[in-house]
């Protein structure tokens, strides 16, 4: 069992510490467990609890209500009002729910918030709206080291596997003439947002030739001798010094000087990392991918 400090929970849910204590007194929402020097700390039920009720709350429910409500009726509310609310209200309960799920490893749960939002939504909009606010509060798991590593699997290898499915349906659809080369750089690992980039290129029917994880770069110079690529695209998420980030996309860009290297990834790396070369250019966000598609 994970131990969580009021701190923690205040970066989870977006609600101020001196709001649960408040909570925690007035309504008895959630009690504290005490180590043995009278310190309070919170398990992962309790967690998971107050994400319910963020979600019930972004929902329009007051928390006196809320409080009242059994875990189950917690639930049932949480299922019904995000099947009649809309937009951003809607979105912040599918991140919530992600996250409670992620920490209780419940894939059937999982898998169910990730398909009701695309049915919603679609798959892009899925991916922009709900899995990358999910990623970003992930990430304040990683940074106090409360998602343990399997945590981390669990969750990326279910959108990893979703991924793959909705390009799977996309296979036959690429009729543009020009191509893409995707891949990660050596001892890069993080893979998502690559293959959402992959997804995005062959939805709006362009080719791409996808080569995963922790390629070296002597094999991605041989690719693109062999296919030249009209496109190389690549993330950088992993610290790494910015000469050995910069040095990877001059050996990229000067293996093929026709083809236009795309660089993505950590937007403070990047910024430390800028090269003069002429057909290198950075993405910041999704939108950027989407300009150069048009």
């Amino acid at each position: 069992m994970e131990s969580y400090q009021i701190n923690d929970l205040e970066r989870l849910t977006g609600i101020k510490a001196h709001t649960i204590r408040i909570w925690e007194k007035r309504y008895s929402l959630i009690h504290p467990n005490r180590t043995d020097t009278n310190r309070r700390y919170y398990d992962d039920a309790q967690v998971r609890k107050l994400l319910n009720v963020t979600t019930l709350l972004s929902y329009g429910h007051k928390i006196s209500k809320i409080a009242a409500l059994t875990d189950e009726e917690i639930h049932e509310h949480i299922e019904h009002d995000s099947s009649a609310t809309t937009g951003l209200h809607v979105n912040n309960g599918y991140v919530n729910d992600l996250l409670a799920s992620m920490l209780a490893f419940d894939e059937v749960g999982f898998e169910r918030i990730f398909s009701a939002a695309v049915l919603r939504m679609g798959m892009f909009d899925t991916m922009v709206q709900v899995v990358y606010p999910f990623l970003a509060k992930t990430g304040v798991l990683w940074t106090v080291n409360k998602s343990a590593p399997v945590q981390e699997h669990f969750a990326s290898c279910i959108i990893k596997r979703k991924l793959m499915a909705a390009t799977d349906g996309l296979l036959s659809s690429t009729h543009k003439p020009k191509r893409f080369l995707l891949f990660l750089p050596p001892l890069e690992w993080h893979e998502i947002g690559l293959m959402f980039a992959n997804y995005i290129i062959r939805s709006r029917g362009f080719q791409t030739l996808y080569f995963g994880q922790d390629l070296p770069t002597e094999d991605v110079i041989k690719i693109v001798g062999m296919v030249a690529p009209e496109y190389i695209l690549t993330f950088f998420v992993a610290a790494r010094p910015a000469e050995e980030v910069k040095d990877f996309i001059t050996a990229y860009a000067t293996a093929e000087p026709r083809a236009h290297v795309v660089v993505a990834g950590s937007l403070d790396l990047l910024s430390t990392s800028q090269t003069n070369l002429p057909n290198v250019s950075y993405m910041k966000g999704v939108h950027d991918l989407l300009d150069l598609l048009k």
